[in-house]
């Protein structure tokens, strides 16, 4: 029980996901199979007690988080911590470098049909795209990529967690209504939504072709 309690109070006390190596070094007796051990143990608690959070792994690391079907709730307080809003924009640029990474700018530009200049400039201020190298081209361009913290808007392990591009339009809707931290008047949502399923579908049914 006391692995479980140090596990818990570690996890709470975090801002952001920590890997099971980082957990352990809370006390001397936890190692990373005692913290996983611990985890799956508190994670069983809290379905069985339907608590309102859980733990979930995002990327290498475990964070407690709110369950998303308690998100509409939270947003009416403005003490709670709120995501970047996600515009269909940076939404569809998003799948873009997601499904493709690592990819350009102009590469962007192109699959896109407009600059990617601005919305990509918004991703690299919220951290949840970066840098990842340069290409061969003329000026060797920046090349792309999704970060850790995309993984962590997103509830993704890993890159293979994105949705298949028969699961976009139930998946998207889903984690625009837990995710998006402002919240969208009900004229908007309809057309915004429509948008950005579109493109983020016709995204994925590129890349699976």
């Amino acid at each position: 029980m006391r692995d479980e309690q140090v596990v818990e109070a570690t996890l709470f006390a975090s801002q952001t996901a920590l890997d099971p190596d980082e957990i352990a070094r809370a006390d001397e007796s936890l190692d990373r199979e005692r913290v996983l051990d611990a985890i799956r143990a508190l994670r069983d608690q809290y379905e069985a007690s339907e608590r309102a959070f859980q733990i979930y792994q995002l990327g290498d690391g475990y964070q407690i988080l709110t369950r998303p079907e308690f998100a509409p709730y939270l947003e009416r307080f403005d003490s709670v911590p709120r995501a970047p809003h996600l515009s269909p924009a940076a939404l569809e640029t998003l799948a873009i470098i997601a499904y493709r990474n690592p990819i350009g700018r102009i590469e962007i530009e192109e699959v896109r049909g407009v600059s990617a200049s601005s919305v990509l400039r918004t991703l690299l201020d919220w951290e949840l795209v970066e840098v990842v190298g340069r290409g061969e081209g003329l000026g060797r361009p920046l090349l792309y990529g999704v970060s850790s913290r995309f993984l962590e808007h997103f509830g993704l392990k890993d890159l293979s967690d994105l949705p298949a591009p028969d699961e976009l339009p139930v998946v998207l809707g889903e984690l625009q209504e837990a995710m998006e931290a402002e919240t969208v008047s009900a004229e908007e949502a309809p057309d915004e939504e429509a948008v950005a399923r579109e493109a983020l579908a016709g995204e994925a049914a590129a890349e699976s072709d």
